[in-house]
This record gives C-alpha cells, structure tokens and sequence, in this order.
C-alpha cells in the first residue's frame, strides 16, 4: 500500500492510508486536485510540514496572512496528527481544531490549535489560528 500517510488518516479498517492516496494527492498536485474542504486542507498542510514543502504550505495559507518566509525547525521530528473537531462556519468558512504532536532535542511538545480557513474561488487557504 505504500508509506502511511503522515496525517495518519485510517481507512473503514482501520489501517493507516498511504500517503498516494490520500494527501500527496493534494500536495503534490496542488494546480490541479485542491482539497475539497478545510479538514483535508488542514491533513495536507501538517503531511506538508512533516516533509518540509514550504511551496504547498505558502500557496495554501490565505494571501493577507501568508509569511514571506517558512523556517522549518531541523530537528523536529513529528510524532503524530489527531483532529479533534471540524465544522463549516459559514459557506466559505470553516474550523478544524486538532492537536500535533512532535519532539525537538528531546522535548515532546504538544501544538493544539483551532485553526480557521476561508474558500475563495473554490479553494479553501488556511487563515489563521488560535493556540491552547
């Protein structure tokens, strides 16, 4: 089946999803196969992070809140992605709360986050976010 995809979606089975076949279809193809809502944006964007694709993570953040610049910590070492709650807003507005789990030097650290997402012209860009 491939390599699991690093989002950690699981299929009825419950058996990891490989990465062809669920967010490298939205990452690495990203002119042609938008994700089709908030959450799969949110999934891609963390599988993004996990392989340090500043391109697909700065052509989905919306263009008012885009950095210039993407600084990817060297020796992150992402543990894990749970989505804890997703729900439109709004027609073209959505949230996807979740929790990332990483270790950096040692230290596990826990970013939890309600993240909001806006769709414009058909396609949905990460917004901003509030931490716990």
């Amino acid at each position: 089946m491939g390599d699991a995809c690093p989002c950690g979606r699981l299929d009825k089975k419950g058996r990891a999803v490989a990465y062809a076949d669920c967010c490298a279809r939205y990452v690495e193809h990203f002119e042609t196969s938008p994700a089709p809502d908030a959450e799969h944006l949110m999934r891609s964007r963390y599988s993004a992070f996990v392989l340090e694709n500043a391109a697909y993570l700065q052509a989905t953040w919306q263009a008012g809140q885009r950095p210039e610049t993407l600084d990817f910590e060297p020796a992150a070492r992402w543990l894990g992605l749970s989505v804890k709650d997703f729900r439109a807003t709004g027609e073209d507005s959505a949230e996807v709360e979740f929790v990332a789990r990483y270790r950096v030097a040692g230290r596990a650290v826990r970013l939890h986050e309600r993240s909001r997402f806006v769709r414009e012209n058909g396609r949905w860009y990460y917004l901003d976010g509030d931490q716990f």
